[in-house]
């Protein structure tokens, strides 16, 4: 059987854990399987290597930081083979321009078009296992491209994709929680989540999984199985529907998204064409703009919306360039705090019960933002821990 595994940072972070890996892998191999193994760059290397960019230039050139930032996982790809041959276990490392792993021009956030199968396939027959640089691409010309934070998970499930089987993704937590286990100590560890649940979850500050490799996987229903590389202790599966005898809860888990500033454009013209503009700019420019407020006076609009913090100067310039009239104003630092569950569709009720938390703790909220499945609120930061464990209890997301 062939198994896609994917080792974050943490679980690769120095020689001695690189080995422990390699141990597990011979385990695996032993039992029959090969396996594809993608690999993020070791521990903080990627954070290193963009200090050291920025120690030249406080905007390092894109094309350049591809160049710089793919060479981590190339140095932790390489480690592990050698690992893994000194154990006996044939192996082959592979970068993205050998696999040929195709994506767009965008640089530090490019988004994968293709991987080719066949070169993969093949080395697979002359090897038991083919470890991959995860995070990383290239384009139609032959730049390096990287695919932005958590890359290496979407490079793990568009091979599983390809492959059509299933993808392990190991880091140095053993499953997926309800809510933050440093925060909220009694937080449920689930056996099973939904892609739908894990999709919001992912989005709104919960880091176990990339989004995008959350949203690769529901298009093209692999399943996913979260656990720790350092114990064998059971993780958690991410599935398209809970399996039948597993009762659906209403709340399935609740996230805090940290450092959150609330930008309001006053004094806009009545005018649709303005609004148009400004999220057509904001919308070209890859900004993610999240919990919206739009209200009227006699004469004006007045739009508010919150983003992370250090996109505010990206945000000022975008708009400026819409529109150099516009008045901005900034209120922040906040936190995001969300509850998530598809059992919210057919669970009335849900929203009070939200709201009754937050008057109960003299909350009030900046920003809010509903859909059929979360609620979120923009609060104090001061206020946010509170808020997750009182809502951890009334949604019965604790142990």
């Amino acid at each position: 059987m062939i198994v896609v595994q994917k080792y974050g940072g943490s679980s690769v972070a120095d020689v001695e854990k690189i080995l422990k890996v390699a141990k597990r892998i011979k385990k695996r191999i032993e039992k029959g399987d090969k396996i594809i193994v993608i690999v993020s760059a070791m521990g903080k290397t990627t954070d290193n290597l963009i200090n050291l960019a920025k120690s030249l230039s406080k905007n390092p050139h894109p094309r350049e930081m591809d160049m710089l930032l793919t060479t981590g996982e190339q140095m932790s790809v390489a480690l592990l083979s050698i690992a893994l041959n000194e154990l006996g276990i044939k192996s082959k490392s592979l970068n993205a321009f050998q696999l040929n792993i195709k994506t767009t021009t965008d640089h530090t956030k490019a988004r994968i078009i293709d991987i080719d199968i066949d070169k993969l396939n093949n080395e697979l027959q002359k090897n038991e296992v083919i470890i991959v640089t995860g995070f990383q691409g290239i384009t139609e010309d032959g730049d390096l491209t990287t695919l932005g934070r958590g890359g290496s998970d979407t490079s793990a499930v568009a091979i599983a994709a390809k492959l059509n089987v299933n993808c392990e993704i190991y880091s140095d937590v053993d499953g997926i929680y309800t809510c933050d286990p440093r925060i909220v100590k009694s937080a449920k560890k689930l056996k099973y989540i939904t892609y739908d649940d894990m999709l919001e979850l992912s989005s709104l500050g919960a880091k176990v999984l990339h989004s995008r490799a959350v949203e690769l996987a529901k298009k093209y229903n692999i399943k996913i199985y979260c656990a720790s590389t350092f114990s064998e202790e059971e993780g958690t599966w991410v599935v398209d529907k809970l399996p039948e005898w597993l009762e659906q809860p209403v709340v399935t888990g609740a996230t805090i998204e940290k450092d959150q500033i609330k930008i309001t454009l006053n004094n806009l013209p009545k005018d649709k064409k303005i609004i148009e503009k400004i999220f057509e700019t904001l919308s070209n420019n890859k900004i993610n703009i999240d919990m919206i407020s739009m209200f009227a006076d006699n004469e004006k609009f007045h739009l508010s919306f919150s983003v992370l913090n250090d996109l505010r100067e990206t945000i000022e310039k975008s708009i400026k360039a819409a529109n150099p009239l516009i008045e901005m104003s900034y209120q922040g630092m906040f936190d995001k705090v969300s509850i998530v569950g598809v059992g919210m569709k057919s669970s009335p009720g849900v929203a009070a019960r939200f709201f009754k938390v937050l008057y109960e703790n003299n909350i009030i909220p900046e920003l809010v933002t509903t859909s059929e499945i979360k609620i979120s609120v923009l609060v104090s930061k001061e206020k946010s821990e509170l808020l997750l464990k009182e809502l951890a209890k009334e949604f019965s997301l604790g142990g």
